[in-house]
């Protein structure tokens, strides 16, 4: 949510519409005035997000804090992939009315390289520092650890949404559960965060980092809370357990398949909070399905830029042409005839691709049944003689009512 008063504070610089997207799906920034005041002044901000290894998969939900720590590092910011491997062992009491149960030191060590790995197809590894909390907290002694536990009481503990309930109803809590916000907290001394990103159900955890920061004589940091994403379901938060999740790891055209089968309002939702588009490109977006373009075009936008990231242009164009296909299919012959045309300019022009397939008799009698609407490329009505058909690759083609075949255009070198 961007504010007036944030707005004035930078309104005369050029910064204005990147301060806009760093904003752009947070739930709240505690304190706001000095984000802005920060950024105002052009510093680069130690940015700061961590995250416990507890699975070996992560999901789309978990991907919207990486999403937020991307557009801090394109704006030239350092940030931080803090690994919870210690944290990890504690375990996150986060809404949970039982303590967790603890995981070994071998499923987190386990889990913490798919989670490097998985990160960085959003993150720029050659600009993230990677951190692991055990760095700092394998070594503390005991009377490290007990200092840091003087700095917090038990009042403000309780104060904790999940902790106050389960303390109300009875149900026991953990003198362990009680040094994880202190260790999440305290990771931000170490790491001296400015800002400290993480999910609506981490606000407590994150204030504690402020508190510690100012208990060692550090500057407190700002905190940003972001939302939990909803499934597929549109409903409920985005989990294994609901089924309604999308996994990062999932093969391209499961995840393409998926993405497409989200509602058009739960669309927008996703664009804001996964896509790395600025604020402009999506507001023309919004304002062209607005004033006629399919919702399904701007799904497919959506898809196709979520799938690419995770695995590849080529695969997420792939799957978007196999996902139309698949959509076509019902009007589709049981057999589909493949052309191979191979050509040796740059570009090959539709009309002449059309020519050289054997489907017309020249290039002014393609470009007619182009301008007259009846050629079809993935399922999608082309209207421009001069299109390309696009790189190398294979496309379903369909020439008015009767014939459809797929074209396999190969690149050859040029004489």
């Amino acid at each position: 949510m961007v504010r007036s008063a944030l707005v004035i504070l930078i309104k005369n610089r050029e910064m204005i519409t990147d301060f806009e997207l760093l904003l752009r799906g947070v739930v709240e920034t505690i304190p706001e005035s000095e984000l802005a005041r920060k950024l105002k002044l052009g510093q680069q901000l130690r940015v700061k997000a961590g995250f416990d290894p507890t699975a070996p998969d992560i999901h789309l939900g978990h991907t919207v804090v990486l999403t937020k720590l991307r557009q801090f590092q394109d704006q030239g910011h350092h940030v931080i992939f803090l690994i919870g491997d210690f944290t990890a062992l504690i375990g996150d009491p986060t809404g949970k009315n039982v303590t967790r149960p603890a995981l070994s030191e071998k499923e987190v060590r386990a889990n913490a390289a798919t989670y490097q790995e998985q990160a960085f197809k959003i993150l720029d590894p050659d600009r993230t520092e990677v951190a692991f909390n055990s760095s700092w907290m394998g070594p503390m002694r005991a009377d490290g650890l007990i200092k840091l536990a003087s700095r917090f009481n038990v009042a403000r503990m309780l104060e904790r949404d999940d902790f106050k309930k389960r303390h109300a109803a009875g149900r026991p809590i953990a003198i362990h559960e009680f040094l994880y916000p202190l260790v999440q907290g305290y990771d931000s001394v170490q790491l001296r965060a400015d800002v400290e990103l993480g999910g609506t159900d981490q606000k407590f955890n994150l204030l504690v980092g402020r508190h510690l920061q100012e208990a060692y004589q550090q500057q407190p940091q700002v905190i940003m809370t972001l939302p939990l994403l909803e499934g597929l379901d549109g409903v409920q938060k985005m989990s294994k357990s609901s089924g309604n999740y999308i996994g990062v790891s999932e093969p391209p055209e499961t995840m393409f398949s998926k993405l497409m089968s989200i509602s058009d309002e739960l669309m927008w939702r996703y664009f804001e909070l996964l896509s790395l588009r600025g604020n402009d490109q999506l507001r023309r977006l919004r304002e062209e399905v607005a004033t006629g373009k399919n919702p399904r075009d701007a799904k497919l936008e959506l898809a196709l830029e979520i799938t690419a990231r995770f695995h590849s242009a080529t695969l997420g164009e792939l799957a978007k042409r196999r996902w139309i296909e698949r959509v076509t299919m019902k009007q589709l012959p049981d057999e589909i005839r493949e052309v191979c045309v191979t050509y040796h300019e740059a570009q090959l022009q539709l009309p002449n691709a059309l020519k050289l397939a054997g489907l017309v008799n020249s290039t002014s009698e393609a470009r007619r049944l182009i301008l007259q609407g009846g050629v079809r490329i993935d399922g999608e009505r082309v209207e421009d003689p001069a299109k390309c058909c696009a790189v190398p690759g294979s496309y379903l083609l369909e020439i008015g009512k009767r014939t459809v075949i797929r074209i396999v255009c190969e690149s050859a070198p040029h004489r």
